[in-house]
């Protein structure tokens, strides 16, 4: 149970939780396009997407590496899915 006035970053009802969901800093943070909207406009599929938003953040939320290794594990599998139907 919480005490005093600061709330949940999990709380919807917390005016910070919209831009923690909707806009995160580690996105949009001295950035002009939110990951989102490239992948939108590029019309990207799930695994070119989660690529493309893990090497616009990385070292932004946490490890450098982490986030490149995710990047290349979604690439890998795209590779992967496209050998597969052309096989």
């Amino acid at each position: 149970m919480s005490t005093g006035s600061s709330k949940n970053k999990q709380d919807p009802t917390d005016p910070t939780w919209f831009d923690i969901v909707v806009n995160p800093e580690h996105y949009t943070r001295d950035r002009t396009f939110e990951p989102l909207d490239v992948i939108e406009d590029w019309d990207l599929d799930y695994q070119m997407g989660n690529a493309l938003k893990y090497i616009s953040r990385a070292g932004r939320k946490g490890s450098l590496i982490a986030d490149l290794q995710k990047a290349i594990f979604y690439l890998e599998r795209r590779i992967s899915l496209e050998t597969e139907r052309n096989f």
